[in-house]
């Protein structure tokens, strides 16, 4: 086990490089002038000359790569051109919120994708498997910017029942838990809704296989209630729903930065906003760079956790 994850981690080293290299080209190239974006169009020669050269915009692409990547591995993002604040210190506290907001969607996503799979996996002609179908279509079928409206229309404008957008209440409870809470269950409920149905329905496909196969014809012949059935094929299946599971949660860190735009919540995808706005390549490098070092680190605990569970695939 060790050396499998030795090895992972020796193939994540590449791969990080080259996701920093893509990073810093691509925001680099993208047209506008930060120059101007923050000197404004009438700005003196003079002046821009210098905030060129304090920032490094004089110089080659390559070697402004290199020197980022350098103060990078140390830890040091560089400055926000629009702020003159650090990078990582605007950085860390979106972050926060990102997560926060990711890990109640994918709450919501492993509790009703394990559900509804299981429900039309037992019984997949019968009333609750129809059911349990029909939702998770519908699920992935929604679109995303629709139903964040309509859940703002609904529970936040017609009923007042949740707040429209935010993290706390400006006036009352001001930040409590059960207020954080509120503010978290439109937002993660509209980003979860089409991961939970994909991972629906593969679980249900990946159930519905073990259920109909010899190991659990040979579970019910040794006499097994039909609870301790489902848990061993539930065990055989969790392969698919780890991959899934993985996918779905890396999709969740992207999708969270459109619905955070949408409720108006202070996390990553605001903070991208703004400094693509702004044209402040900085805080967008070290943004995306933060959000593609999740993507890997989250397939190498997907790998982790498939190496746990099955000894296969260390091999």
């Amino acid at each position: 086990m060790t050396g499998f994850l030795l090895r992972r981690l020796l193939l994540a080293v590449p791969t990080l490089l080259g996701v920093s290299a893509v990073v810093f080209a691509t925001v680099a190239l993208v047209p506008g002038d930060p120059v101007t974006a923050f000197l404004g169009p009438g700005a003196p020669a003079e002046a821009r000359q210098a905030l060129a050269e304090r920032i490094g915009l004089d110089r080659p692409l390559p070697v402004r790569y290199l020197d980022w990547l350098g103060h990078t591995l140390t830890g040091d993002l560089g400055t926000s051109t629009s702020t003159q604040r650090p990078v990582t210190a605007q950085l860390l506290p979106a972050l926060g919120q990102t997560l926060t907001l990711t890990a109640a969607a994918f709450a919501l996503v492993l509790a009703g994708g394990v559900l509804l799979g299981t429900l039309g996996a037992l019984r997949p002609r019968g009333w609750t498997g129809r059911l349990s179908g029909a939702a998770s279509t519908l699920a992935v079928s929604a679109p995303q910017y629709s139903v964040a409206l309509l859940l703002i229309a609904v529970f936040a404008v017609h009923w007042q029942l949740l707040p429209a957008g935010g993290t706390q209440d400006a006036f009352g409870a001001g930040g409590g838990a059960l207020d954080q809470l509120r503010h978290l269950l439109l937002p993660a409920t509209a980003a979860a809704l089409v991961p939970l149905g994909l991972t629906a329905r593969v679980h249900r496909a990946a159930l519905s296989a073990v259920l109909a196969g010899e190991l659990a014809d040979g579970l019910r012949a040794r006499g097994l209630s039909r609870l301790a059935v489902l848990r061993h094929c539930a065990h055989n299946a969790s392969p698919a729903l780890l991959t899934i599971g993985g996918l779905q949660l890396a999709y969740l860190l992207e999708g969270v930065v459109f619905v955070e735009t949408l409720f108006a919540r202070p996390g990553l995808g605001r903070l991208l906003y703004d400094a693509l706005t702004a044209r402040d390549l900085p805080l967008v490098q070290g943004g995306v760079l933060i959000v593609a070092t999740a993507f890997v680190g989250i397939n190498l605990l997907v790998d982790a956790a498939h190496a746990a569970i099955d000894p296969r695939v260390r091999s």
